[in-house]
């Protein structure tokens, strides 16, 4: 699968700005050993359908994923059978079938969906939404 690298507008063409599937990437090295929850999935699929565009989830793609590990970590009884962040974000590039560089508005609906679906704290430290807004803050330069 390619990876379409088509910077939206205002990303003024800057070949280093931070893409989403980097920052998923970030996460993976930053939370790795987090256990996938319904907060992870949403931020998960909220960044894959603002790198795609696409506006659905994709079959097979890393926000189907994750809400297939976040259903397995509910039934598994041993920590060790969960999967975590990294299992699923570790080459996030490469798993997005299109990608493109951080804005704040895409790190703006990562974040809500994060929100949204999360229980026990503003937002996961480290996560998907912290590490989507720091590449968006660090694209703003």
């Amino acid at each position: 699968m390619e990876i379409d690298r088509t910077k939206s507008a205002g990303d003024d063409d800057d070949d280093d700005a931070v893409t989403i599937g980097e920052a998923l990437e970030a996460t993976a090295l930053s939370a790795g050993n987090k256990v996938i929850d319904k907060s992870d999935v949403a931020a998960i699929q909220a960044a894959e359908d603002r790198a795609t565009g696409l506006g659905h989830l994709v079959p097979g793609g890393i926000g189907a994923e994750a809400e297939s590990a976040a259903a397995h970590n509910m039934k598994a009884t041993r920590d060790d059978e969960k999967t975590t962040l990294a299992d699923v974000l570790t080459d996030a590039s490469e798993k997005l079938v299109a990608d493109k560089a951080v804005t704040r508005e895409d790190a703006q609906r990562v974040m809500y969906a994060e929100l949204r679906n999360n229980d026990d704290q503003p937002t996961n430290p480290g996560g998907v939404a912290a590490n989507v807004a720091a590449a968006a803050m660090l694209n703003q330069k």
